[in-house]
């Protein structure tokens, strides 16, 4: 098994969230357009969350502690 590598893992994350702020809408309308727009907020603020964590290791975890105040 691959080593796990937690800081490539954190940077992928705030990719993510940069990925989300960038792409754009399909063609939609109505409800579907709405659930697409929310979907895309809640993946936005759950990779940026993961994006500003600092990790560390307690015993056997990985832990993740991540602000709560910008």
């Amino acid at each position: 098994m691959a080593e796990f590598d937690v800081d490539e893992f954190i940077s992928r994350f705030k990719e993510r969230a940069r990925a989300v702020k960038a792409r754009g809408l399909p063609p939609v309308a109505g409800p579907d357009r709405a659930a697409l727009i929310a979907q895309a907020e809640r993946d936005y603020i759950d990779f940026s969350l993961v994006g500003v964590a600092s990790w560390t290791v307690e015993g056997d975890s990985l832990v993740l502690r991540i602000p709560l105040k910008p």
